[in-house]
């Protein structure tokens, strides 16, 4: 969920030699998060990485758009700030494989996870068997920046690239996750301008949702035409946020 460089690369696996140090932590719901010592930061909620992302990104903002996509055969375009471990993208596939809708997902990420750190967090996606374990090592060794089936129905693009940078397609999103580190740590993530350039790429009626619930985060989507509401937010975290573009 990193957004730790600002450089645009181009089509090929990207070189690891500038990476800051990150270190694999267990989670107080079992599974793991990555920790960054130089930001004194996580990739999720200590109290649990994978039920911060069910219950953010997927039962607030999947979950409900999935049905119309279904039925309707059109692909739901999912954007996500921070693709980070891939966690959500896996979750956001496990649930789809359900429901049978097409999914068209991108990634942002400006400093993808070394193999030594994709290798150390092998093993809890090997605990949960087939198919998820294979999805997980599938997402790491897919090209940046091309377009990949992942599984029939579901296209990943992971774009390396710095959100600032990115030149995101007009009304285009259906749903954009909001992953980025907290806005203490990369302030410059959190700005009105950002989510103007995020409400441009939406499509209407897009939701975007995040587990920060900031006043000033609040405020600076309204401010570039997003409407808000708080949410309860998952164990540990009071309130998240939930926004919506007008139709």
């Amino acid at each position: 969920m990193s957004e730790l460089e600002n450089e645009q690369r181009g089509n090929h696996n990207p070189s690891f030699s500038d990476e800051p140090k990150v270190e694999v932590r267990r989670t107080a719901d079992g599974s793991v998060t990555l920790f960054v010592p130089a930001l004194n930061e996580h990739y999720h909620s200590q109290h649990g990485a994978r039920q911060e992302s069910a219950h953010v990104f997927i039962r607030h903002g999947l979950l409900p758009l999935l049905p119309a996509a279904a039925e309707t055969g059109q692909p739901l375009r999912i954007l996500e700030i921070g693709l980070g471990t891939g966690l959500n993208a896996l979750l956001t596939l496990d649930v789809d494989q359900a429901a049978g809708a097409a999914i068209e997902y991108d990634g942002l990420e400006t400093f993808p996870l070394p193999p030594a750190i994709v290798a150390a967090l092998q093993p809890e996606w090997d605990e949960r068997g087939t198919p998820l374990k294979e999805l997980f090592a599938e997402l790491h060794a897919a090209p940046w920046n091309v377009p990949v089936e992942l599984r029939p129905g579901f296209r990943l693009r992971k774009l390396h690239q710095a959100l600032q940078a990115a030149m995101l397609p007009a009304a285009h999103y259906h749903l954009i996750y909001f992953d980025a580190f907290a806005p203490e740590k990369q302030p410059e993530l959190w700005s009105e301008a950002i989510f103007a350039q995020l409400h441009a790429a939406a499509a209407p009626g897009a939701v975007l949702v995040s587990y920060c619930a900031q006043g000033q985060f609040r405020r600076n989507l309204r401010a570039a035409g997003w409407l808000t509401e708080k949410l309860p937010g998952p164990p540990g975290k009071r309130e998240m946020t939930r926004a919506v573009k007008k139709e």
